[in-house]
């Protein structure tokens, strides 16, 4: 089997890993039951694009369950986990091409071994093989009926895409559904981001300054852990709505600059280019920390620290010490990329269980109504929705009302008002 992974002989450990992780994925475990039996992908190719991480794999068990015929690649350099790539090939069956540190040559070669795979679905981290068939690798286009998204990165690339006209086929927002967003991005992002920034410096959180960038469910979840930290949390925004929540949740808002000045650690959630720029950096403080959550590196403009830097060393793993020409010295973390996963193992399993279970019947789902969609980027129906979180509760044991027929006709009448 065609492969391109570090080392097969870390298989057995990954594999170790994978079921640990699948001991707290109950729904997709459930889900990967149901599919065994009733196959609703065979004989479908899927090209994932994915972080591969001990849940990604599930995931992946999952839908060669079902019956799809799997490609996976990574969809970050810094984010594979070298020992659960090799426990796909020598374990499931699952052609992988994944080796955390690759450079960005080997990264595009193996987003194109899963184009080769002549995807009938794509599933994305970031948009990065949808963005790469619709440029240089238009003739995959023949093949593909739908994908899914799962990052807010890729669902914002995906929206401009479709608003120039440019997307040429449907594909399922999986980070729009409920159960993946306000669970996921805030308690996985959060626990992992915070993990991340701990794990890279062995820094101490309580008493720091924290600054978080963006206060989507992200931020919100990196601004809650640090305050549970015992963080002194700032946040930094451009939405007034998003900046006045903020405020409510008892976090001080402030611009980016004055930010610079307090920060010991900054945490950057936006998904937009050069949110730590070059103002910010002749404010920062001596000794401050960076680093970026968002799925591109481009939230810190590390170019201009490099080129303004008069020395640059790594000072331990996966930390770059910056000194600039004052003397001040700026730490890069991870550079730039995911700190969550390049500085960790990423969001926890009983998280991604929902996420992947949205994946999982998003995929099943574009399978079955591909042929009705256009091009265009959908929401994962409402339906889908209440069925994870339905089974989510069932495994945690937790029981909850349903409404009477007397609730269910006063909320569909207009006729009863004060009484």
């Amino acid at each position: 089997m065609d492969h391109h992974v570090k080392d097969l002989a870390l298989a057995d450990a990954g594999k170790a890993r994978i079921e640990w992780a699948d001991a707290d994925m109950p729904v997709l475990a459930s889900i990967r039951e149901r599919f065994a039996a009733e196959r609703p992908l065979e004989g479908i190719r899927v090209s994932a694009c994915l972080h591969v991480t001990t849940e990604t794999a599930n995931l992946m068990r999952t839908l060669k369950a079902g019956g799809a015929d799997i490609v996976l690649c990574a969809s970050n350099p810094l984010s594979t986990q070298d020992d659960v790539a090799a426990a796909l090939v020598e374990h499931y069956g699952v052609r992988t091409y994944a080796i955390k540190g690759e450079d960005t040559t080997t990264y595009y070669s193996h987003i194109d071994a899963a184009i080769d795979h002549k995807p009938h679905v794509t599933m994305d981290d970031g948009a990065d093989v949808v963005g790469r068939i619709h440029s240089d690798r238009t003739e995959a286009l023949a093949d593909v009926i739908g994908g899914t998204e799962e990052t807010t990165t890729g669902v914002i690339r995906l929206r401009a895409m479709a608003a120039d006209g440019a997307l040429k086929f449907p594909i399922i927002s999986v980070n729009d559904a409920m159960t993946k967003h306000l669970f996921d991005n805030r308690y996985g992002t959060g626990q992992s981001t915070i993990d991340g920034v701990i794990r890279a410096t062995n820094r101490l959180i309580a008493g720091r300054t924290v600054v978080i960038s963006g206060y989507g469910w992200c931020g919100k979840g990196a601004a809650m852990r640090a305050r549970g930290l015992g963080a002194s949390v700032v946040v930094c925004e451009v939405d007034p709505l998003m900046a006045l929540e903020a405020v409510m949740d008892g976090f001080r808002v402030m611009p980016a600059v004055e930010a610079a000045a307090e920060c010991d650690i900054w945490i950057t959630v936006t998904g937009d280019i050069n949110v730590i720029d070059s103002p910010m950096f002749a404010a920062m403080r001596d000794g401050a920390i960076i680093c970026n959550s968002g799925h591109f590196n481009v939230e810190i403009n590390i170019a201009h620290l490099r080129e303004t830097a008069v020395s640059v060393r790594e000072v331990k793993p996966l930390v770059e010490e910056f000194v600039l020409a004052d003397g001040r010295k700026v730490y890069l973390l991870a550079d730039g990329r995911l700190v969550n996963l390049a500085c960790a193992e990423g969001h926890p399993a009983n998280v991604m269980d929902m996420s992947f279970a949205n994946q999982a019947l998003a995929a099943e789902y574009m399978v079955a109504n591909a042929a009705s969609l256009e091009p265009g980027v959908y929401s994962v129906p409402a339906k889908i929705d209440k069925e994870i979180a339905a089974l989510k509760l069932a495994s945690m044991g937790i029981e909850i009302d349903e409404l009477t027929e007397e609730q269910v006709h006063y909320l569909s009448s207009w006729q009863e008002g004060t009484v």
